[in-house]
């Protein structure tokens, strides 16, 4: 009976290291929300470590997080290699785009999270991408906002939104709750965050 109970609290792996690293960089992740269907908005993305944080914090928490790439980077072992890190192949030629193809997956699935970075730049986007929203509307799931603050070293999900007839005020919510997180460069905000940004 012991040996089982050790067993079923046994840590994987990748977890126990991703925790390691999180604590000896002095960064905290979570928690995560108790939702198994969402779109996640991450930012603020001004550097590439924005990312590396992301699935470092996704191993960290044992989530099955999605990230959308495209379908041709899926061939060969590369693409066994991609799924297993939690990429979703997107054909954005296809008629209907990606976010019908995104939606479509929601509809086939009971648990789906997939992860986007609607700012879609890392150096002062103009305007956000808005399919993630769109994404979330038509699915009717939820927006989990994932915020990393350099400042205070964490990668939270503080907010979670419910698209409503209002995509303006749902943006502006989302921008001001961007606005919060002190980004690796604060100079490369998006231009809707920065705006708001009050260091």
């Amino acid at each position: 009976m012991q040996a089982s109970e050790n067993a079923a609290g046994r840590r994987p792996l990748a977890q126990i290291i991703a925790q390691t690293l999180l604590r000896l960089t002095g960064w905290k992740a979570g928690p995560f929300p108790d939702i198994d269907r969402a779109v996640i908005a991450g930012g603020p993305h001004t550097s590439n470590w924005d990312g590396v944080i992301a699935l470092v914090s996704r191993s960290a928490l044992q989530k099955d997080v999605n990230i959308m790439i495209k379908h041709s980077l899926f061939k060969g072992p590369l693409g066994w290699l991609l799924r297993k890190l939690g990429a979703m192949p997107i054909e954005r030629a296809r008629a209907g785009g990606v976010v019908t193809q995104t939606v479509a997956q929601f509809k086939k699935r009971d648990r789906l999270l997939i992860a986007v970075t609607p700012e879609g730049t890392r150096s002062n986007a103009e305007e956000w991408k808005l399919g993630f929203y769109h994404i979330a509307k038509r699915a009717n799931v939820p927006i989990i906002l994932a915020l990393a603050d350099y400042q205070k070293k964490t990668f939270t999900f503080p907010v979670v939104i419910y698209p409503s007839d209002d995509m303006e005020a749902d943006l502006q919510e989302i921008y001001q709750h961007f606005a919060t997180a002190t980004p690796r460069h604060p100079d490369r905000l998006s231009l809707p965050v920065q705006a708001l940004y009050r260091p």
